[in-house]
């Protein structure tokens, strides 16, 4: 092996042993077994309808205009401006959108630039579980052990649990409200109490916050506009959900100077910034969408959600109402003995007489799979017509 070869394979052996145990995103998995089945996909979470048309047409102004190359790195600042603005009307948040803002490629990138500029190996990160399947990965990409920690989707948040985790070694809880796969939403008391521990323990609050408009009960409440926790939030959200531009990849992250310095260069060494003509689409529907696009966003999604919710109940399965996001996380134990993957596999691929419906395992968001063996997750980010279509074909398969 010649001395230049020889920090290449060790890179390369380091890499192996981080993404050691990594699979397939089960979620990305089941939407292709959805294609291949001919299922209606209520596994991976993009709508079937369309973006507003405004924010569509911007985009193709702006590509028609010839917004065509890179924009700036940490985002263009129309965009940022937009957000500022936005930010400061919804939730009275002074922000600095030359020095605490910075676009990305969707929330995904989000995540990992910020826990790669702030967390160093060795570092524990608390993570709530049920979670969404790229925490875990992210934290050991940096090096860092994630620490799990139950989210009951009914009772309140345990604090006192919370605050034994902690360590001299832990550097960050991440908080995902409204919460995918459970539609939990802390409430303000529940934010404050981690708030009390972020501030007790000098910890950073990494939030994803990507479904702040979609809540049907309670209220979405910014940790970042607590009492002493301005400077130690990174918050994180997009463009996917709130306008249904899943596959335009616009994200964003609002964190104070001294941490957006280094998010943005990790940021730039990722994947050097987010799609140019997209990014001005977004600031316009931003700019000019107003409160009313926001209630009938939320009021469209409650009809969806309980659409999907009564029909599961009706099927036989056990699930709480989600108070946010747009999934169910629902208990198949009474319906079947099979495990959480068979199961899901078998409603994806159907019989001859009743086409598929697409969930999602319930172990790929656990840490120990068995805690999820008789859970599969659902999408309602579907037309009103697709979920009552996919209620009939549940009733079907289960019976």
């Amino acid at each position: 092996m010649s001395d230049t070869t020889a920090p290449i394979m060790a890179q390369r052996g380091r890499a192996a042993t981080r993404t050691h145990g990594f699979t397939e995103s089960v979620i990305r998995e089941m939407t292709r077994v959805a294609n291949e089945a001919g299922a209606i996909n209520l596994a991976q979470g993009f709508p079937d309808f369309d973006a507003p048309e405004m924010l569509k047409e911007a985009a193709s102004a702006a590509i028609a205009g010839g917004i065509n190359q890179y924009a700036v790195t940490w985002g263009a600042p129309r965009l940022r401006r937009a957000l500022a603005t936005k930010y400061g009307r919804d939730y009275g948040m002074e922000i600095d959108e030359a020095r605490e803002i910075t676009v990305t490629c969707g929330a995904t990138e989000a995540m990992a630039a910020a826990l790669l500029a702030v967390i160093d190996p060795g570092d524990e990160v608390l993570i709530f579980e049920p979670f969404y399947e790229n925490y875990g990965p992210d934290a050991i990409l940096c090096g860092a052990k994630p620490v799990w920690l139950p989210l009951d989707a009914t009772a309140p948040l345990d604090l006192a649990a919370v605050r034994t985790a902690v360590t001299r070694r832990t550097r960050a809880i991440v908080i995902n409200s409204p919460n995918n796969p459970s539609g939990r939403v802390l409430s303000r008391s529940e934010l404050e109490g981690l708030a009390a521990i972020c501030i007790e323990f000098d910890l950073l609050a990494i939030t994803d916050e990507i479904y702040e408009h979609l809540v049907y009960e309670g209220r979405h409440v910014p940790i970042r506009t607590l009492a002493g926790m301005r400077d130690r939030t990174i918050t994180i959200s997009g463009a996917s959900k709130t306008f249904s531009v899943t596959g335009w990849r616009v994200g964003w992250i609002i964190a104070p100077p001294d941490l957006t310095s280094p998010i943005r260069k990790v940021h730039d060494f990722l994947t050097v910034g987010a799609p140019a003509p997209l990014q001005e689409g977004c600031a316009v529907a931003i700019e000019s969408l107003g409160e009313d696009y926001y209630v009938e966003l939320a009021a469209g999604y409650r009809e969806r959600r309980d659409v999907l919710f009564d029909g599961l109940v009706d099927a036989g399965f056990r699930c709480a109402r989600p108070a946010g996001a747009y999934y169910i996380l629902a208990d198949f134990s009474a319906l079947s003995d099979e495990p959480d993957d068979v199961f899901a596999r078998r409603l994806a691929r159907g019989t001859a007489s009743v086409p598929g419906v697409a969930g999602v395992p319930g172990s790929s968001f656990f840490h120990e799979p068995a805690d999820g063996r008789k859970l599969v997750r659902f999408t309602f980010c579907k037309r009103v017509p697709t979920l009552e279509e996919a209620v009939e074909r549940l009733h079907g398969l289960v019976s």
